[in-house]
């Protein structure tokens, strides 16, 4: 068994079957995949699909996210972790495109897997949250999508590559953005899902560390702001002191709220 299968397994909490390396979407010869886990019982469960982190360069279903399952299989939900094509290879909206193929395909396979379809939410982290963000924003209203959850996403790219003074390696293959010139700084904002918030979007629930180095903290309760503005909902849920990356957030008991917060909000944003 490889690695990225242990450390699926290991992660798992009992009460589900795992299916892995289905393919989801072909992107010409190329196959993306995903892992389903679906709850023992006739269903059918509420359902989440997972977008992986790694700066849009790297990463995959098995990466980073780990940390997201145990707490979903023993609340009860249907969960599906994917593969999406990585910058610079592929630039927005190409991996957006590859998380609504993902939405489609978990309705379509509704009745299998044991999906509710009027209860499938998208959850990511990182740059899994800015992915999930934008695929709420483009995603067709016949794909119902009922929450979504984004971790530390960079909400709004021109506020992060100005923290940083220059686009980080993976925004500049993400978007082609290579200097904060006018042009520059334009196109970023054109495509930082902030700037595409629009009205009937689903509920949001941003997660957010407050001694976050790569995603300033002040992203979110604007972004969430910026969807109230629209008449959205927004929460928020802080985790003080916490950095980039629930991987480092497992070595510290005070940050575990966060999975409770997770669970019961979409228990009841989904009910």
């Amino acid at each position: 068994m490889t690695l990225p299968a242990l450390l699926l397994l290991a992660a798992l909490a009992p009460g589900a079957t795992v299916t892995r390396d289905i393919e989801y979407v072909k992107r010409g010869t190329t196959p993306l995949l995903l892992d389903a886990s679906v709850p023992d019982g006739p269903g059918p469960f509420p359902t989440v699909i997972i977008v992986h982190g790694g700066g849009f360069v790297r990463g995959n279903k098995v990466t980073y996210v780990p940390p997201l399952f145990p707490p979903l299989t023993e609340a009860g939900f249907t969960w599906f972790t994917i593969d999406y094509r990585l910058a610079p290879a592929s630039k927005l909206p190409d991996p957006a495109d590859d998380i609504v193929a993902a939405l489609a395909w978990v309705h379509a396979h509704a009745k299998e897997y044991k999906v509710d379809p009027k209860r499938v939410a998208l959850m990511g982290e990182s740059a899994g949250g800015f992915l999930v963000d934008y695929a709420a924003m483009v995603a067709p209203k016949s794909l119902p999508l009922a929450a979504v959850v984004s971790f530390y996403g960079p909400h709004d790219f021109t506020v992060s590559a100005k923290k940083r003074g220059a686009p980080s390696e993976g925004m500049t293959g993400l978007t082609g953005v290579t200097e904060l010139n006018e042009a520059g700084l334009k196109r970023l904002a054109e495509l930082s899902p902030y700037s595409m918030v629009k009205k009937g979007l689903p509920p949001f629930l941003l997660i957010h560390g407050t001694a976050d180095e790569q995603v300033p903290y002040e992203q979110s309760p604007r972004f969430c702001e910026a969807l109230k503005a629209k008449g959205g909902r927004c929460d928020l849920y802080t985790v003080p002191g916490a950095g980039h990356g629930i991987g480092g957030w497992e070595k510290v008991p005070e940050f575990q709220g966060y999975k409770v917060k997770m669970v019961e909000w979409l228990k009841q944003t989904m009910r």
